[in-house]
């Protein structure tokens, strides 16, 4: 069992008054190994999607499939890890439109580029389908996950984007009520947020509504809420949880038994917690300077690639299709091959939009906001400057 050094973010006890109104708050601790997690996730689904191109034949097939056929709990993974880093980054006194403008500059310029590539692919490659003008607009404007029909229109991944904009929305508010939640609020949150991630996958499995619910963002929120409260109980020095090996143990543990559930929601169940634990285990050994793997330069550099990386690896591997066909089904060396040349492909292109797109475009949209003129740039847990 392993505690969390509570972040200082209020001026010392032996502050003067005078002192305490001159000085701005203190930023919270970098996590860096939060950063390098974000990397693992991604690749999750990469492989998730390597898996489903059907690369792979035979044997090497059946170890794909053993390896990634649950790498979509990757995005399950950034949902409590989005509620986590927001809820670390909070600054005191923060209004909801500056808020709110941070996060469309971190998500947007990147988001309506691989729309735009993927519109250009659709009306000039083979085995592309074509977005009707309304799937196009739903999807530009993020709200395209919450009809069935509109989910996987122009760069499919985009639908967790559109889950993530409802967080954003609601935020806000739910950083209104966390000011008033001490560590039992927040230890009875997450496990309400637990009981509902288990509640909505027996609804799901049991047809009780109209449509599946894996995809839409208000049935995804229990995952971004349990990652608040996490970040509460770790804000507030009261974290209780397995160390970092252990709690790596229990997701891995997780994942591997997702296939013994049902497809659809029910493999959040298997993944949430452990992904809980891990996330606030990462955070507490970079507070207490214990050692982390996931903090390594490399990783945490590929960690800040992710966002890129995820929004544009889909769009490699259906461009492939031209060349390679919808089911390839290639042998260990041929689908090895296939596979390296489209993650290098999809990873060159992913610092090309982070060099290019991603930090220039934030820079831009923030340029000149008050709080700049209060506080310093500070690099948060995400890789993303706040």
């Amino acid at each position: 069992m392993t505690t969390a050094t509570r972040a200082s973010r209020s001026p010392s006890a032996t502050a003067t008054p005078a002192t305490t109104k001159s000085s701005p708050p203190a930023p919270a601790p970098s996590l860096p190994s939060l950063t390098g997690l974000r990397w693992v996730a991604a690749l999750l689904v990469f492989g998730l999607h390597v898996h489903n191109f059907h690369y792979f034949d035979g044997t090497a097939g059946s170890i794909v499939t053993w390896a990634f056929g649950a790498g979509a709990t990757g995005v399950s993974f950034f949902f409590v890890l989005s509620g986590f880093v927001l809820t670390w980054s909070a600054r005191p006194g923060d209004r909801a439109p500056a808020f709110w403008r941070r996060r469309i500059a971190r998500i947007l310029p990147v988001h309506l580029v691989t729309a735009a590539i993927a519109l250009l692919m659709a009306y000039t490659l083979a085995h592309q389908s074509k977005p009707t003008l309304r799937q196009g607009l739903a999807n530009v404007l993020l709200v395209h996950s919450w009809w069935r029909p509109w989910w996987q229109t122009l760069d499919p991944v985009s639908w967790s984007l559109a889950c993530e904009a409802f967080f954003y929305a609601v935020f806000p508010l739910l950083a209104l009520l966390l000011r008033r939640l001490g560590a039992r609020g927040a230890a009875a949150l997450a496990g309400a947020s637990v009981l509902a991630v288990l509640v909505l996958a027996w609804a799901d499995a049991h047809h009780w509504l109209d449509q599946p619910i894996a995809s839409l963002p208000a049935a995804r929120l229990p995952e971004f809420v349990l990652g608040v409260a996490v970040a509460r109980l770790v804000l507030l020095d009261r974290w209780r949880g397995p160390g970092l090996e252990a709690s790596l143990a229990l997701a891995i543990i997780g994942y591997f038994f997702v296939p013994h559930v049902t497809d659809g929601y029910a493999p959040t169940t298997c993944t949430v917690i452990g992904f809980a634990l891990l996330i606030a285990a990462a955070a507490v050994a970079d507070l207490h300077g214990l050692p982390s793997m996931w903090r390594h330069p490399r990783l945490v550099r590929l960690g800040e690639l992710s966002f890129a990386f995820y929004m544009v690896h889909l769009l490699v591997l259906r461009a492939g299709t031209n060349l390679l066909g919808t089911k390839p089904l290639f042998g260990p060396t041929a689908g090895l091959t296939v596979t390296a040349v489209a993650f290098a492909v999809s990873l060159g292109l992913s610092w090309v939009l982070y060099e290019a797109v991603e930090r220039p475009a934030r820079r831009l949209l923030l340029r000149g906001r008050r709080s700049s003129e209060h506080r310093p740039v500070v690099r948060q847990p995400d890789g993303q400057d706040s």
